[in-house]
């Protein structure tokens, strides 16, 4: 005979019971008076019924039938695995780890690209915009050095760091790898430049060394090599920050006083809000910004 709770026997109404005493036994024994059918005259509920069925064994329940796993997805699986697998490790570590978050600006990048065209007018090796922006880099982070930091939660320490070794991102056959361009701080346009042609063939040809691909502070991610203009990036873990640029493109644009078409770029820093605020991020990102538009506030570093 099911059981029911004894709330549920008292709250259901009146029960044709030959006694109170009759009652409190199915209570007790948590019967529900009302799944019993009484002996007595007009159905009336006798002790003899009650302990009838105490004695009746409560039905087993059905069996519940094992849970049937769900078929796997069907597609291609690719295993992640070499570059790719420790590529995802370290994105995943970085987006549970670090409380990230980006700002961005347009810049006129018009007189960036002049100076450059200058430069290799000038003769010799050719000077890229990714060694322009690198430069760039390095002259915010000294004016900005809590973007050149790491954070150590066990210590819960800060920690500012002497060296500015640049990773820049690279994508290749074997997927996307940061090089880092060690001291970068102590390097000119030329070396800087030299240095990432050097980087970027031997990524290219899969001769880098886990060297080349660790131990860097601070990321330029140029992703407008792939034709988009902005792009909110994972930072590169354990660092703190990680400088964005977008595609350089002709767009309209109010240069002094007047509508003209200018090389714009949209940059975008990401940054670990912990080693910083917005007004520090700001203004690193601002700098970038006005070194881009104006190249000759670079002079004050040279």
């Amino acid at each position: 005979v099911p059981a029911a709770p004894p709330a549920a026997a008292e709250a259901a109404g009146p029960v044709p019971v030959i006694s109170p005493l009759v009652r409190r036994l199915a209570r007790e024994h948590g019967l529900d008076l009302r799944e019993l059918r009484g002996s007595g005259p007009e159905g009336l509920i006798l002790r003899a019924d009650v302990e009838s069925a105490m004695r009746t064994p409560a039905p087993a329940p059905a069996p519940v039938a094992p849970a049937t796993p769900a078929p796997a997805a069907a597609g291609e699986r690719i295993a992640l695995k070499g570059i790719r697998g420790a590529v995802a490790d370290k994105l995943s570590r970085s987006r549970t780890e670090i409380p990230d978050a980006t700002c961005w600006v347009d810049a006129d990048a018009t007189e960036l690209m002049a100076a450059r065209a200058a430069m290799n007018a000038a003769g010799g090796p050719k000077v890229s915009v990714l060694a322009l922006l690198a430069r760039i880099c390095t002259a915010a982070l000294a004016r900005f050095p809590e973007l050149n930091s790491t954070v150590d939660m066990a210590a819960r320490e800060i920690v500012r760091l002497p060296e500015v070794h640049l990773g820049f991102a690279a994508q290749t056959e074997r997927g996307l790898v940061v090089p880092v361009v060690r001291d970068a701080h102590t390097r000119n346009v030329d070396s800087l430049g030299a240095e990432l042609a050097r980087l970027t063939e031997a990524a290219r040809t899969g001769a880098l060394t886990p060297a080349q691909l660790t131990g860097g502070t601070f990321t330029l991610n140029n992703y407008g090599v792939f034709g988009v203009d902005g792009s909110t990036p994972i930072i590169n873990h354990p660092e703190a920050a990680m400088l964005g640029v977008g595609r350089i493109i002709p767009k309209p644009w109010v240069h002094e006083g007047e509508l003209a078409v200018r090389q714009v770029v949209q940059l975008s820093l990401t940054f670990d809000h912990r080693v910083c605020d917005g007004g520090t991020a700001g203004g690193f990102l601002r700098y970038v910004a006005d070194c881009v538009e104006h190249p000759a506030v670079l002079l004050r570093t040279l």
